[in-house]
């Protein structure tokens, strides 16, 4: 009960964007080589990433400023759909007794509404899910990002989360492309979501060795221990703008209305002249 506790304590508090520490970012450049992060990423066509922030520190993407425009001066109507893969290192006993962290049916969705997405993915999800890690990252439709290994927080407080050493920061992003790896998925990019959106300044420090770029979002879905995908779509639809990033999950047990309220989402924006992209094409600009 203590765990759940926490886990919904910091899905929840994915819902208030004004929780988590964002910068003003500038356009993306390439990055120097990155070390593990680049061998992680497997794919033909390498995803770009953004320089070191000042002081080195890794670098923060949250949205395209302002989409690229068009010969009439309008944005390009392009919007980033990602989901967390939530998973903690100490979880396992409550997979084995038959809770679902996983959401097979929404990746079926995706699939069949042909939406490209990134999911930001726990090393101990791909641990527990290793047919549908591999599956979903040999999938051109997808990429697949680091979300930690355990789940547990880079700066404190965030949401009641036990907090991972400063000296076990830099462990934790590469044993979770290790993992993922270990599935035999290939479509594996260099980017990392802090859990719970939570970082600071030694966090970034502790991660820049990676060469990592941290993703974070500008919309909020409120999709986590949400009942209504109504409310969910709503949410949605009303916060993206062109160029945005929309953080969601994909986790039954956590998130049990985001593939109801994907299925709403995705054909309004379509209407509205929007198309998907995932977040590499989104920071390529």
């Amino acid at each position: 009960m203590t765990m759940l506790a926490v886990l919904g304590a910091v899905l929840a508090g994915c819902g208030n964007p004004e929780a988590t520490r964002t910068q003003t970012l500038t356009p993306p450049s390439p990055a120097p080589s990155p070390s593990h992060a680049a061998k992680a990423q497997g794919t033909r066509t390498k995803p770009p990433t953004m320089a070191p922030g000042p002081a080195g520190l890794t670098p923060v993407f949250e949205r395209r400023s302002g989409g690229s425009g068009d010969r009439s001066g309008k944005a390009d109507k392009v919007v980033a759909l990602t989901f967390d893969a939530d998973m903690t290192a100490g979880q396992g006993q409550r997979a084995a007794a038959g809770e679902h962290f996983d959401n097979p049916g929404l990746i079926t969705l995706l699939r069949r509404l042909k939406v490209p997405s990134t999911v930001f993915m726990t090393g101990r999800w791909a641990q527990e899910y290793p047919v549908q890690a591999r599956s979903i990252g040999r999938d051109p439709l997808f990429e697949i990002a680091n979300h930690s290994y355990s789940h547990y927080a880079f700066s404190s407080p965030c949401y009641g989360l036990p907090t991972v050493a400063k000296g076990d920061m830099r462990g934790e992003v590469e044993r979770a492309f290790t993992a993922i790896r270990k599935t035999g998925a290939r479509n594996v990019v260099p980017y990392f979501r802090f859990p719970g959106g939570c970082y600071d300044d030694a966090s970034l420090k502790a991660l820049a060795a990676t060469g990592v770029t941290a993703v974070q979002w500008d919309v909020v879905s409120g999709d986590a221990f949400a009942t209504d995908a109504d409310a969910v779509a709503e949410q949605v639809l009303a916060g993206v703008k062109p160029g945005s990033l929309v953080v969601m999950h994909c986790t039954r047990s956590a998130a049990p209305v985001t593939d109801e309220a994907v299925r709403r989402v995705v054909p309004e924006l379509r209407a509205r002249g929007y198309r998907f992209v995932k977040v590499s094409e989104l920071m390529r600009g």
